[in-house]
């Protein structure tokens, strides 16, 4: 979720700080003079982006005659897909193009995509032909249509990508002092970090009621048209600062430091490890001992002649102790990630659009809230209730825990979990009263007469569940891994967004095919009437509560498997220099 990334965003700050007091041989180029291209660009693309969303499940059922499971289901990879692709926009922009033109390949990516989507409401050639809601003979999407639209997608998740991992930090790069750190840039940074957050938190608003009301009230053609224009103006702002940016100089990835151990320990797998064994630690840097955890990755840093002078050993062939526990403690936290998949894929559902899109949704006599505006409830909360426990809740609790951030982070991490299976019950509760106000009129396909404010406290929990569970993961993440692994941190954020977006289509697959079987009417029904959306929630929150018991034995495991805490310097991937240190490594025994 967008929320989820924000929270994630905020909780790097003191590292990317730490970096920005760092002195560059810029002296003329970047500072505060280039953030308004910077931001614009980001907050634009957002409105752009997130504007399409909410209503994209109509579009596919409307247009392109999907049911409403299949476009949940396509919708979900795209999401997956999406978020999948900012790792590698990461990566690409780290080790090998730089943020700069990584960030305007985004762009161009991303307008691409949103004016071939638009083109699909002008030509009737690129959507099938339109037909009555009650005609059943509908013709489907032909396979090229399909094929277009989905490049569409493509393009659009490229963009999301590449903007994405970049934009912050391609900013932070603007911002390094030459001189020494004063109290003036820090003020400087925390300037630039509070107008980027309030730009995207203002984005997500504002695309999810005036863009998501012009699609309502105008129809496709401009309701898509918004968002080109919208990309086309970031785009060209972006480019408009070329010459005032800071464009740093690529780098090693972390990731590469990884690949290296696991084809170093698979090569080396027929050693047997010894007490004698000396260890490679690489230069200029704290001493890290080597745990007896997952000792088969020591293989990738073993080495076998301790005579051998450190100037003649290839970096290639041998990796050092830090990067072999750098790896390990990641490997560790992989039980506790994984248990924040779910609720990802919870907060993410569609259905309730439609049920919106089917109750009263007047507030007044002359405006109707657009039914792909309620997510703007969620983002809300989650803004409200960060504001409130970090004010509030948090001196009131320190007081009594004694944790300078009021609850342990695991704690908090499970507090999220069990509020979302509250808010699957209370889904599915008023499902179950909104069809059957639904089935009781004569024409049930008609707009009942309950208010859709109904749907109002279920995104309201999903966002307290997310605050809680997404800010409180990325703590303990940051807690657990040293500080130059920060942005393999945003990387493990982004894989759980994206693997969730897999695992909601492969539930919704799969719920959907087992319950219309012989004939019957799916739960996931494009006609929520005449389906059960209520005991798909039901569903969810019991598959909730069962991940809250997988979330207590992962802790246990990961208890269990952690070493006592070692310190890791700022520079643990990508120093290529070692030397031979003997010793006083921890070693296992045979």
């Amino acid at each position: 979720m967008e929320n989820r990334r924000l929270s994630m965003e905020g909780d790097s700050n003191e590292e990317l700080q730490i970096k920005l007091l760092t002195p560059d041989r810029h002296d003329r180029k970047g500072g505060m003079k280039t953030m308004p291209f910077i931001i614009v660009n980001e907050a634009f693309e957002k409105v752009a982006s997130y504007g399409l969303m909410p209503n994209m499940i109509f579009y596919l059922m409307e247009v392109y005659h999907m049911e409403a499971a299949t476009g949940t289901s396509i919708l979900s990879v795209w999401s997956a897909f999406s978020n999948g692709l900012s790792i590698f926009g990461a990566i690409i922009s780290d080790s090998y193009l730089g943020r700069f033109r990584v960030i305007v390949m985004g762009s161009i990516s991303a307008l691409l995509g949103m004016t071939f989507l638009w083109l699909t409401t002008m030509f009737p050639q690129l959507r099938p032909s339109s037909c009555h809601e009650l005609d059943s003979s509908c013709s489907p999407a032909t396979a090229t249509q399909l094929a277009f639209l989905f490049s569409c997608f493509g393009l659009l998740s490229i963009g999301s990508g590449c903007i994405g991992p970049c934009s912050i930090a391609f900013g932070a790069d603007q911002l390094r002092k030459h001189d020494r750190a004063s109290i003036d840039n820090l003020r400087i940074i925390d300037s630039y970090f509070n107008w980027y957050y309030a730009s995207i938190a203002i984005s997500t608003v504002f695309a999810f009621t005036f863009v998501v009301y012009i699609q309502d009230q105008f129809g496709w053609e401009v309701g898509f048209a918004v968002p080109v224009l919208i990309m086309l103006c970031s785009t060209l702002m972006f480019l408009l600062g070329s010459s005032l940016y800071v464009k740093i100089e690529v780098s090693q990835s972390p990731f590469s430091g990884f690949i290296q151990v696991l084809i170093l320990a698979f090569k080396n797998r027929k050693i047997s490890l010894s007490s004698d064994d000396c260890y490679n630690h690489a230069n200029g840097m704290d001493r890290v001992e080597l745990t007896e955890s997952l000792r088969f990755l020591n293989k990738a840093c073993v080495v076998r002649d301790s005579n051998m002078d450190s100037s003649v050993l290839n970096p290639s062939s041998l990796s050092t102790v830090e990067k072999v526990e750098s790896l390990k403690s990641l490997i560790r936290l992989v039980p506790v990630w994984s248990s924040g998949i779910l609720l990802s894929t919870v907060a993410s559902q569609n259905f309730p659009t439609l049920q919106a899109k089917t109750m009263n949704r007047q507030v007044t006599s002359w405006f109707e809230i657009p039914a792909g505006s309620f997510n703007v409830f969620l983002v809300l909360t989650v803004s409200i209730w960060i504001v409130f426990y970090d004010r509030i809740l948090v001196p009131l609790l320190a007081k009594h825990t004694h944790e300078p951030r009021g609850l342990p982070p695991k704690t908090r991490m499970g507090i999220g979990f069990l509020i979302s299976v509250g808010a699957m019950v209370v889904s599915a509760v008023v499902e179950t009263v909104r069809r059957d106000l639904s089935r009781s009129h004569d024409n049930p396909n008609t707009t009942i007469v309950m208010s859709s404010m109904w749907l109002v406290p279920q995104y309201a929990l999903l966002g307290v569940a997310e605050a809680f569970n997404a800010i409180a993961q990325i703590e303990f993440f940051y807690s657990e891994l040293p500080k130059s692994m920060s942005s393999v941190v945003m990387a493990l954020y982004m894989m759980s967004v994206a693997i969730s977006g897999l695992v909601g289509s492969l539930l919704i697959s799969v719920v959907d095919s087992v319950t219309s079987e012989e004939g019957k009417v799916s739960w996931l029904s494009s006609d929520i009437n005449e389906g059960h959306i209520d005991y798909y929630y039901w569903f969810l929150a019991f598959v909730s509560l069962l991940n809250f018991f997988y979330f207590l034995i992962c802790c246990r495991v990961h208890r269990s498997i952690s070493p006592e805490k070692s310190k890791l310097s700022d520079e643990l991937i990508g120093e290529e220099d070692s030397d031979i240190k003997h010793g006083s490594s921890t070693v296992d025994q045979s």
